[in-house]
């Protein structure tokens, strides 16, 4: 895996733009912005997601809002100060991000995860929230509990990268 991040790394610093303006319209529908309907998947959420989201805001200087729909303004609207932030990235920082954004479905995640905020463990548990619930709640399927760990194992890659 550091092989891997090594060469995305040294792409990103010939695409830069591209990668961000993709990451910009992905954070579009980030998956800490929507939120559940059941009483205690909504509840967890609250307990580890509010944080995250809470401190992205505060960090990036942005207003990332959670929904239950898909037309949300505010959320639109924080895309440029996401970029600007983005861009002070170096090409390590943002290759580690970009494929910690993409294993997460989270670019408000890896934002957490590159600048330390959160570790591996804590950003797996926060990326598979909803599985991890449904799991309990209904029981773990073989295959989805494999393909989270190799997922759990490249989270911790991409941290182990950044150090």
């Amino acid at each position: 895996m550091n092989t891997y991040l090594e060469k995305t790394a040294a792409e990103i610093g010939k695409c830069r733009k591209d990668v961000i303006d993709r990451l910009v319209v992905f954070s579009q529908t980030d998956m800490l912005l929507f939120w559940g309907h059941e009483k205690g998947l909504i509840e967890r959420q609250e307990k580890v997601w509010g944080p995250i989201l809470k401190w992205v805001n505060e960090e990036v200087n942005v207003k990332f809002v959670k929904t239950q729909s898909l037309d949300v303004p505010e959320n639109k609207a924080s895309g440029e100060k996401l970029r600007d932030y983005l861009n002070s990235f170096s090409d390590k920082e943002l290759a580690a991000f970009y494929v910690a954004a993409l294993n997460m479905k989270s670019v408000l995640l890896a934002i957490a995860l590159v600048k330390k905020k959160i570790n591996a463990d804590e950003a797996f548990q926060a990326a598979y929230l909803d599985e991890l619930w449904q799991a309990e709640s209904w029981g773990v399927e073989e295959e989805a509990e494999k393909r989270r760990g190799e997922l759990k194992k490249e989270l911790h890659e991409v941290a182990d990268f950044l150090k």
